[in-house]
């Protein structure tokens, strides 16, 4: 288990039914903490029970109002926190959902990005031109809520090398990187490839060759 100064300790956990507009729904837990090392109310979503022995899978999900709540289609957030949810449940993991909107910048800078992009920039060199990172996320709070949670070793859905590689460093084994699906569309298909180009996302970018961009 990962070794850290000041360990996390779950807070509470509540019985929440989830219900999605498709129509798709599940029975989860939501897990809240003490001692997060950020401060913020990052929340754990406890979906399904892993068989004996099996590996847990994992999302680290970082919050995104525009796209999770209001289907925002200049990303392919609201999507995967749907197929995250789903895959989770069905073989028995966490989803994490990580306070850090817009890759760790705040609501109002994104949107400030969003206006950059429009003008022509990618999502990172929008980042730049504002003299923000191109990704502030940290995942260290996200490795404590795993330790309380009890789990040391786990498979990670995800397109995002970086999360494993700071998972990895903080002590978390990662078995496997498990990619999620593609969630193209011609809103954010030049959002997708510049996370291809910028940070390596493990996106097939033949599949999105074809889109034109909306």
């Amino acid at each position: 288990m990962p070794d850290f100064t000041a360990a996390a300790t779950q807070r509470a956990r509540v019985r929440v039914p989830l219900r999605f507009q498709d129509g798709y729904r599940v029975d989860a837990e939501l897990v809240t903490f003490h001692g997060l090392t950020d401060g913020l109310e990052h929340v754990a979503v406890v979906l399904g029970d892993p068989a004996p022995g099996a590996t847990p899978l994992v999302r680290l999900h970082s919050e995104c109002l525009t796209g999770d709540v209001f289907g925002s289609a200049r990303c392919d957030c609201g999507p995967q926190l749907r197929e995250a949810v789903e895959r989770i449940a069905e073989r028995g993991g966490v989803l994490l959902y990580l306070r850090q909107e817009g890759r760790g910048i705040g609501l109002y800078n994104k949107l400030d990005a969003y206006a950059l992009q429009d003008q022509g920039l990618d999502t990172y060199a929008a980042n730049a031109a504002l003299g923000l990172p191109e990704d502030a996320r940290d995942y260290t709070a996200a490795a404590q809520m795993l330790a309380a949670l009890g789990i040391g070793e786990l498979d990670l859905l995800s397109n995002n090398p970086d999360k494993a590689d700071q998972l990895r460093a903080l002590g978390i084994q990662v078995q496997d990187r498990v990619p999620t699906g593609v969630f193209a569309t011609p809103d954010n298909v030049r959002y997708l490839r510049a996370k291809v180009l910028q940070t390596q996302h493990t996106l097939p970018l033949g599949e999105l060759a074809g889109l034109n961009v909306g």
